[in-house]
């Protein structure tokens, strides 16, 4: 005999989240779905930092400090922990509406527009908020049916509105926003010192080299290992390397320590939101560059709104089949008994019926007492 079984399933919210997002470590790890250029970020840091360490450290160790290989190692571990801590936390992504909660948000912006004529263009769904004294627009968002809090924006590649948005930053593999902004801009400033650094004592290091055995030996010079390919050649590599990365990493950095002087983003400095026509100035801004990079960088980290590790428990029904040996129930009637009170062979068991059950013919009489048949007197004898 099959049973139905109701079991519980454990689900993770994460597994039900919307968006163009992948998880790892159970939910732990966040990140966009296309991270081919963050695994090209961490080839070029691990690959120079290798080619560094392996050969010019130990020259430039020996001959000049042994400091220099340390505190070349402390910022490549700095840069690599502020890059993987951008890479893999929420950005600050608010929840969508539920169903119930985004009926209610139509309903109130029915209400507060009134009945549109057919063929008519809506008006914009648009909240206004002040901000230290200052009235800053809510837009209303279609994907994820809310007004969006201040600041906030819809990254159009991981599909998510994102708290304070900055930009999405495909060489880390994940929108910059409120809760990841700070290790972002520590991840690009002790990138440029790195690079500043190992571009430095690379050129160092093969002007000591020139001094002590001439240029041209230096270009000529092999390590053991490599027979085939000269240190200069790998130290050149380095040096290109380095130099371009400058230019694109040293801007940004200085690019981005403008901003937080200011307290702005980068998605409102290219939208021009506070230097525009308008000329509005930012409400955000506390007029004061200290007090701006105190708020940005040292200010209280919100936590994650998602709880990505939330259950849901989902029930699933399942069939089990019964094999143990049944013994008479309640519910199943007994065989007929013989004399003796032995059950009859090829007696088949009948269900007793009431009284009330019996037809009219066969109910007794009170006081009447029960007239045997032909066909009992029979199995008598």
């Amino acid at each position: 005999m099959s049973v139905m079984v109701a079991r519980k399933k454990v689900v993770r919210k994460w597994e039900k989240l919307p968006g163009r997002n992948t998880f790892c470590c159970d939910g732990r790890i966040m990140m966009a779905r296309q991270k081919g250029i963050f695994y090209l970020t961490l080839f070029l840091i691990l690959g120079t930092c290798a080619l560094f360490f392996a050969f010019e450290c130990r020259y430039l160790a020996v001959q000049l400090s042994p400091a220099i290989p340390v505190f070349a190692a402390v910022l490549f571990l700095f840069a690599m922990a502020t890059l993987l801590r951008t890479s893999f936390s929420d950005p600050g992504v608010i929840p969508r509406a539920l169903p119930d909660e985004a009926a209610f948000i139509e309903m109130e912006i029915e209400a507060t527009n009134g009945t549109v004529p057919q063929g008519q263009r809506p008006p914009p769904r648009i909240k206004n908020f002040q901000i230290n004294n200052q009235i800053v627009k809510l837009k209303y968002c279609y994907t994820c049916k809310i007004f969006r809090p201040p600041r906030a924006s819809h990254c159009s590649i991981c599909d998510n509105c994102v708290e304070r948005f900055d930009h999405h930053c495909p060489w880390v593999g994940n929108c910059v926003g409120k809760r990841n902004y700070r290790y972002f801009y520590l991840f690009i400033l002790s990138l440029s010192l790195l690079t500043i650094y190992i571009f430095t004592f690379n050129i160092v290091y093969v002007a000591l080299k020139s001094l002590k055995i001439g240029f041209l030996n230096t270009l000529k010079e092999t390590p053991g290992t490599y027979p085939s390919m000269s240190l200069t050649v790998l130290t050149v590599l380095e040096v290109l390397i380095c130099f371009f990365t400058l230019w694109s990493v040293v801007g940004l950095t200085g690019f981005h320590t403008f901003l937080v002087a200011l307290n702005q983003t980068t998605n409102e400095d290219i939208k021009g939101s506070w230097t525009g026509k308008n000329r509005v100035q930012n409400p955000y801004s506390h007029g004061n560059v200290v007090k701006n990079c105190c708020e940005v960088l040292c200010g209280p980290l919100p936590p994650s709104v998602l709880d990505r590790r939330g259950i849901l428990q989902q029930e699933e029904s399942t069939a089990q089949e019964e094999s143990s040996p049944r013994g008479p129930s309640a519910k199943e009637p007994m065989a007929a008994l013989g004399p003796g009170g032995q059950a009859e062979e090829g007696s088949v068991p009948a269900p007793s019926l009431s009284n009330a059950e019996m037809p009219e013919e066969k109910q007794l009489m009170s006081g009447e007492l029960p007239v045997p048949s032909q066909d009992a007197g029979q199995a008598e004898h």
